[in-house]
């Protein structure tokens, strides 16, 4: 092929195709760690595989679900802390799959920059395997994307797809009554919504992100927001296999309890919620204090303290309780399954958060 010395190059436009080669070099052994029964976790080709059969499923129905991390990852980009914003991509996908009971089998991911620096990416990528190997599923496949005057050359950003399976008679949610009780589980800190009023509280507050956060004083501030997301897969998992009694659970993200508890429950139920049953960490109370958020608005906007729901019926709400527990988690009873008075919110709030 006849080679132009004139002619322009893909590279001079700021793409280079070499560092993303060598960026698949880099990641190559954090993928196959990830490797699960129905995939062999390997990249390189144009498509992933993944086989049902061998993940043993008999009757299965295909979950879906794709998300990002917000501006959580500004706070990744401008304090060079890049090891956990993968877990949280991860996790934002994968919690919205168990809510239907859906095994993560598993994950692509989706980065795009102004441009390529393959020991950042490699250090994202690393931590979406690390949130692999959380979940159990495989990750099958990416694309990076290097596209210089879309971002600004040290920013990036990520989008993640979760595919999961789950057999016909196992989906949620099923079954929720009047009288069913739920339960919370602890969330980690902020997870990963809500960072826009994050920042603006930090901005406020006249915060670097190298200062000591105000709430966790053993470490600085950039590296406590960055917290990442729990995920709940393998103990909800582990916790539906010992009793039948789980009827729905909610993923707490954007819109806190009053927009994603109603997605769960049938027409005409509603739940009522205790907010002085559990514990809301110091986190909240500071962004609370320093940003003057009103209770509704935190309510709305953040967890709050609880990242998932497990309603369970009420006639085997201590069975659910003891199977949680058996797995290692932490669950707070904060309110039970009502029939709203008409006019009346679905989620009707009782007491007060303790900010």
């Amino acid at each position: 092929m006849q080679n132009n010395s004139k002619g322009l190059t893909y590279a001079e436009a700021g793409v280079d195709i070499d560092a993303g080669n060598r960026l698949v070099d880099m990641i190559r052994p954090a993928v196959r760690a990830t490797r699960r029964p129905g995939a062999d976790g390997e990249i390189g080709g144009f498509g992933g595989v993944f086989d049902l059969k061998a993940a043993g499923f008999s009757d299965p129905l295909l979950i879906a679900a794709n998300d990002g991390v917000g501006t959580k990852v500004k706070i990744a980009i401008e304090s060079g802390l890049h090891g956990t914003i993968g877990i949280d991509l991860v996790a934002m996908c994968v919690n919205d799959l168990i809510v239907q009971g859906a095994e993560p089998l598993f994950f692509l991911d989706y980065y795009a920059t102004g441009k390529l620096d393959t020991k950042v990416a490699a250090a994202v990528v690393k931590g979406i395997a690390d949130g692999c190997l959380m979940a159990g599923c495989a990750l099958l496949g990416g694309e990076t994307a290097e596209m210089p005057g879309m971002y600004s050359k040290s920013d990036y950003d990520l989008a993640g797809f979760a595919v999961g399976a789950v057999e016909r008679k196992g989906l949620l949610p099923r079954d929720v009554y009047p009288g069913d009780v739920a339960f919370g589980l602890p969330s980690s800190g902020v997870h990963s919504n809500g960072f826009s009023l994050v920042r603006r509280i930090v901005d406020r507050a006249g915060l670097a992100w190298n200062a000591t956060a105000p709430f966790a004083p053993d470490m600085n501030l950039a590296r406590a927001l960055l917290e990442p997301t729990r995920i709940y897969v393998k103990p909800v998992l582990a916790a539906m296999k010992r009793t039948p009694h789980i009827r729905a659970l909610a993923h707490i993200t954007g819109g806190g309890f009053p927009e994603n508890l109603p997605r769960v429950l049938p027409k005409g139920l509603g739940i009522s919620l205790d907010l002085a049953s559990f514990d809301v960490p110091r986190v909240f109370r500071w962004l609370a204090k320093s940003g003057e958020v009103a209770e509704s608005e935190m309510l709305r906007t953040f967890n709050c303290g609880i990242g998932m729901v497990i309603i369970a019926a009420a006639d085997g709400a201590s069975e659910v309780e003891a199977a949680l527990r058996a797995v290692g988690e932490r669950p707070v009873k904060i309110g039970e399954i009502v029939e709203p008075e008409e006019g009346q919110e679905r989620v009707i709030m009782r007491g007060a958060l303790g900010l």
